[in-house]
């Protein structure tokens, strides 16, 4: 299955994404502006590949002037719907539909896994200002809690994709492997959590890519068993997910 078919999977599942997927801690926000060197209050922001808004609306609360970028048609409706005085428009990382020099800050919320960094790099640097910064996120999985490391190797043997290591990759690794090789890049891990119902766990597991991907009764068949399993160690069905932030925030050198 290619990356683009992947990305293109979240279309089918926006209410779903909207409703279950986990948003990030105020201290992923405060690592933004000390990285980028400046306040998130005022500043010309694009959130691209915005999804539902998670990342959109945190960052308006920190006072930005956000503009959403997002392919998808589901997606973007359900934007609109969430944040309706937002300007949202059409398009991806690798053709940004916005103005050279026109954004202090670029963002990527869990989304810059789906460009051509080849194309997104340069793309980046020429709608950012001569003082801009690109800041890059991920939500990952926190493998030192055993149950969610358990978790993440059965989804991943269950989608054919490879388990990432519990050992993380070093600054220089990250930084090629965001194709962000010749920038100025800052790197900060902001570890937190939720406690959610397992309804909601079950529902962010299936929201994902690889699960969209699936055929509907593979899905339903493993997220049955997934349920039957943790209920047994979750008899209240509640469960804490815990969650590793990985932040790179690079700029011009």
């Amino acid at each position: 299955m290619s990356a683009s078919s992947r990305a293109r999977s979240f279309d089918v599942a926006a209410a779903q994404y909207a409703a279950n997927r986990p948003s990030y801690p105020p201290g992923l926000f405060d690592r933004v502006e000390e990285s980028a060197g400046r306040r998130l209050a005022g500043a010309r922001v694009a959130d691209v590949g915005a999804g539902t808004g998670i990342a959109t609306t945190l960052l308006r609360e920190r006072g930005a002037e956000v503009i959403a970028v997002e392919p998808g048609e589901a997606m973007a409706a359900a934007f609109r719907r969430a944040l309706p005085d937002v300007p949202i428009v059409r398009g991806d990382g690798n053709a940004l539909p916005l103005a050279e020099a026109s954004r202090d800050l670029i963002v990527y919320a869990q989304s810059w896994q789906w460009t051509d960094p080849g194309r997104s790099v340069p793309e980046a640097l020429r709608v950012l200002r001569p003082d801009g910064a690109l800041a890059i996120w991920w939500n990952t999985t926190a493998f030192d809690v055993p149950w969610l490391r358990e978790q993440h190797n059965r989804i991943a043997h269950h989608c054919g994709v490879k388990p990432r290591s519990a050992v993380r990759p070093n600054d220089g690794d990250a930084t090629r492997l965001a194709g962000l090789t010749g920038l100025r890049v800052a790197r900060r891990l902001v570890r937190w959590s939720r406690t959610v119902s397992l309804d909601t766990h079950l529902a962010n597991i299936g929201s994902r890519s690889a699960f969209l991907v699936l055929d509907e009764a593979d899905r339903h068949a493993f997220l049955a068993d997934e349920r039957e399993r943790l209920g047994e160690a979750f008899p209240d069905e509640w469960v804490e997910e815990t969650y590793v932030v990985d932040l790179l925030v690079a700029a011009r050198p």
